[in-house]
């Protein structure tokens, strides 16, 4: 209500403050002026102390929004969004050994032809690399000469062994047995005429003695040839022999480490020469060159110059642009509702496509501080081939996961949630009046009722105008609840002291 206060017409003038005469007594006039402007303020404040309540006052009820409760097609859908992807790439990766810096990459985006260069890695390790390899090749072919020279020395001193020292010594001995023979024959044959010289007396006893000492002698020496003969065929062969093919043995095995340490090494060498030609990665065909995704806590792609890159390390992908589909993270709440073959809607940028759910990860993805540790699951969108369609392209996704036809639906802005149910407020006859309903399916707009509502029922769309303060109110409640329990333990401590000294 508004009302219109006037001034005071004792106050209209400038306000005058009381006098005094010259000779210092105060003049009586001034009271009188006093005593009227007084009761003019009072009268003002007395006006305002009734208008001003009467002009900030609420209203005893604000203006009702109301629904009427109908029948309508209810459908339920999942946003997300997500960037456009290829389901086929061809990943360029790394094939350098170790740690290597990137010295230069080609733009993303770029658009690039079979044999282009993409990216250059740093040479001057490799570059050692190759020049020791290659000098340890050289080393290698020498040893393996070497190797191969000695094995050759010692099969000919085998051969020679056999065909001609060892027979030369075997022909020695044996010819040093025959002499030993023939000298023993003369020697007995030389005794037998001294004995019968000496029986006849045509020599002394000493001659006779000096014949059979020639006899013993030669007994000896054919014994000694013999042993000779007997040492070199049984032990003295066998014991070169073994020497020998042993050396031979050894000699031929080297051979084969030499030629297997030349073939590593010259495996090496060639190792070195591909990495270093493999630090200029060129394009295997033509398309579109795109930089991998980088992990999420991170603002810069992976590959950049000065980047650090490891072995088989994913450089550059090249996307088939006819196979595109959209990755996007459905929270872990309505996983369960998501399956291959739904309906999906895909929103780009100036255009819209139909499209389906082409599959549902079954485990979660990683989940961490960058992403505030909400669990979600990859979903893939397939999307039909379009011209246009780009990588890295924003998309929103609306997936359907439910379509409901002529069902009792109210907005979920007139529901409200407690611990003991659901309810809403209605026009009745009598006045407003909370309805407790039993609620279905339902998306950001619209639920189903299943029970407590009928068609024609008029709904308040913003209930929390009519719910009592002491009675209604879901967090006065709450908080009423929390009083109580605060107040129990503040006195169950004294109630345990006095029943203890009870």
């Amino acid at each position: 209500m508004a009302m219109d206060v006037s001034p005071d017409p004792l106050t209209s003038g400038p306000l005058n403050h009381p006098g005094t005469s010259p000779s210092g007594r105060v003049n009586s006039g001034s009271w009188v002026k006093r005593l009227l402007l007084i009761g003019g303020a009072l009268g003002i404040v007395a006006a305002l102390g009734t208008v001003i309540p009467n002009m900030f006052a609420a209203p005893e009820s604000g203006p009702q929004l109301m629904y009427t409760v109908a029948r309508s097609d209810l459908t339920v859908t999942i946003m997300e969004q997500g960037t456009l992807e290829s389901s086929d790439n061809l990943e360029i990766k790394n094939k350098v050994r170790g740690s290597n810096t990137v010295t230069w990459v080609i733009p993303s985006g770029s658009v690039v032809k079979a044999g282009d260069e993409l990216v250059r890695l740093d040479t001057k390790v490799i570059e050692e690399t190759v020049s020791e390899q290659k000098t340890k090749v050289f080393e290698a072919t020498a040893t393996l000469k070497e190797t191969e020279a000695d094995l050759a020395g010692a099969q000919i001193n085998l051969d020679a062994y056999l065909d001609g020292r060892y027979r030369g010594r075997l022909k020695r001995s044996q010819t040093g047995v025959t002499i030993a023979e023939s000298n023993l024959r003369s020697a007995e044959t030389m005794l037998a005429k001294s004995r019968g010289l000496f029986n006849k007396g045509y020599i002394t006893e000493l001659e006779l003695q000096g014949n059979e000492l020639t006899v013993t002698q030669a007994k000896l020496q054919l014994q000694v040839a013999k042993t000779e003969l007997d040492v070199l065929e049984r032990y003295t062969k066998q014991m070169d022999l073994e020497g020998m093919r042993g050396n031979l043995t050894y000699r031929q095995g080297k051979l084969k480490a030499d030629q297997a340490g030349l073939k590593m090494t010259e495996s090496r060498r060639d190792r070195a020469l591909r990495e270093l030609e493999q630090c200029v990665v060129r394009a295997e065909k033509d398309g579109l060159v795109i930089y991998p995704t980088a992990a999420a806590w991170k603002d810069t792609p992976d590959i950049t110059e000065g980047a650090i890159v490891a072995r088989e390390q994913v450089l550059l992908i090249m996307p088939d642009l006819s196979k595109m589909q959209i990755k996007v993270g459905v929270h872990e709440s309505m996983i369960d509702r998501l399956t291959p073959g739904l309906e999906a809607r895909v929103t780009l940028p100036g255009r819209v496509l139909d499209s389906k759910v082409s599959s549902v990860a079954s485990i979660t993805r990683p989940a961490g501080w960058w992403t505030g540790n909400v669990v979600k699951y990859d979903t893939i969108i397939e999307l039909p081939p379009a011209v246009g369609l780009k990588p890295g392209m924003s998309a929103e996704v609306e997936i359907v996961i439910a379509r409901h036809e002529n069902v009792l639906t109210v907005p979920v802005a007139a529901v409200v949630e407690t611990d003991a149910g659901s309810y809403v407020w209605i026009k009745a006859a009598s006045g407003m009046q909370r309805r407790p309903i039993k609620i279905g399916d339902n998306n950001d707009s619209f639920a189903i009722v299943t029970a407590g509502l009928k068609e024609g029922d008029q709904v308040v769309l913003n209930p929390a105008s009519f719910a009592s303060e002491e009675e209604d109110d879901p967090l006065k409640k709450y908080q009423d609840k929390q009083d109580e329990e605060t107040q129990t333990q503040e006195t169950d401590p004294a109630d345990d002291t006095s029943s203890a000294t009870s």
